[in-house]
């Protein structure tokens, strides 16, 4: 009889749980996370940082309360602010590990902004010999890693370059030779893996629902000898193409060169309105179809860019990054190093409200 009735309370058990079990989604991503190179700047300026609650608060531990995991910093060589250099992203790694979170490092290997359009050579680094830059490259990667790994902050991703579309440290870096794009890519693989055999480097592009773009890329990284770990896009779904052409194109990169895919870069806005007076980059009221510039509309765009990611084959996608989490309108934190009267064109696309408060999307990503 006592086996009868535990066999029947199994069976009890069982089909309760079936329906909870039926309705689980996937795990989690590996990756959740956020840039926030802007932090300490805003922070130096008089930033102020909520939770949803309206607890003021330290910005990175209500990114990890809120269930973020990593943390993206970009590294200029001599920008005019100070800010994004070595020491200010030491002094940022230590807080970012602190709560046991991941850390990427972005390498611009500029003074100022590198993407697609420019590429700018460091000033110190401007008129260097070929074979002399690319020292420069992989000594400064060097530096920068290892204080960090001295430190106890080991970085756990590296980017040896940002959005590096059309090359780096224009022009003896761009594709158009090749030779001289993998020699560079290739010191700064160097130097990452001399620091820390286990950090995994990335190589990182724009537009990434553009798939000739990227097997144009990858085929001639594979041709000329590149190496590398990751595969790095950039998304921004009103910029980068419809959303089924950047699901297909990650798919096909990952597959195509056995590498695992990570969005490093991805934004939404969550209005269309403004908070410092500097005029928003995206400022349509519905800037992809059906996905306006609302908080819902924020985090529905976040939670879609995450599941395409998690839909990667042979679980080849690690995560994503939102852009710049913590860049709010704060008055001289504008995008210009140069210029302190510059203003900030994506506060509306943080995950702090203009109330300071956190965002319903940053509670979503972080159970992505």
């Amino acid at each position: 009889m006592k086996r009868v009735i535990l066999a029947a309370l199994l069976l009890l058990l069982t089909a309760l749980a079936a329906p909870a079990q039926a309705q689980a989604g996937p795990g989690r991503l590996p990756i959740r996370g956020a840039d926030v190179s802007s932090l300490a700047k805003s922070e130096a300026l008089g930033g102020v940082y909520r939770d949803a609650a309206g607890r003021r608060g330290d910005a990175l531990r209500i990114l990890s309360r809120s269930g973020l995991n990593f943390i993206r910093l970009k590294v200029w060589v001599n920008p005019a602010d100070g800010y994004n250099t070595k020491a200010r992203v030491l002094a940022m790694a230590k807080r970012v590990k602190a709560l046991g979170m991941g850390l990427l490092i972005d390498f611009h290997y500029s003074d100022t902004w590198a993407d697609p359009g420019k590429q700018t050579k460091p000033a110190a680094w401007a008129s260097l010999p070929f074979a002399q830059l690319t020292q420069a490259l992989y000594d400064h990667t060097y530096d920068v890693l290892r204080a960090l790994r001295d430190q106890g902050t080991t970085a756990d991703m590296v980017q040896v370059g940002n959005e590096i579309n059309g090359g780096l440290l224009w022009p003896d870096g761009s594709n158009a030779d090749w030779a001289n794009t993998a020699a560079l890519l290739n010191a700064g693989y160097d130097a990452v893996k001399a620091v820390s055999g286990s950090t995994r480097v990335v190589l990182h592009l724009a537009n990434g629902g553009d798939n000739g773009l990227y097997r144009w890329w990858f085929d001639n990284a594979q041709a000329h000898g590149i190496r590398y770990d990751v595969i790095g896009l950039s998304y921004y779904s009103y910029w980068h193409g419809m959303l089924d052409a950047f699901q297909a194109n990650i798919n096909d990169v990952a597959t195509r060169y056995g590498k695992p895919v990570v969005v490093v870069e991805t934004a939404y806005p969550f209005t269309t309105a403004d908070d410092d007076g500097w005029a928003n980059i995206i400022t349509a009221a519905e800037p992809y179809p059906g996905y306006r510039a609302t908080p819902q509309g924020q985090s529905a765009m976040l939670a879609r860019v995450a599941d395409i990611v998690r839909a990667v084959p042979n679980g080849l996608g690690l995560g994503l990054f939102t852009w710049e989490a913590t860049w709010t309108g704060v008055k001289g934190n504008g995008w210009d190093p140069a210029d302190p009267s510059s203003g900030n064109g994506w506060e509306n696309q943080a995950l702090f409200g203009y109330d300071d408060r956190a965002l319903p999307a940053m509670a979503v990503l972080g159970r992505l």
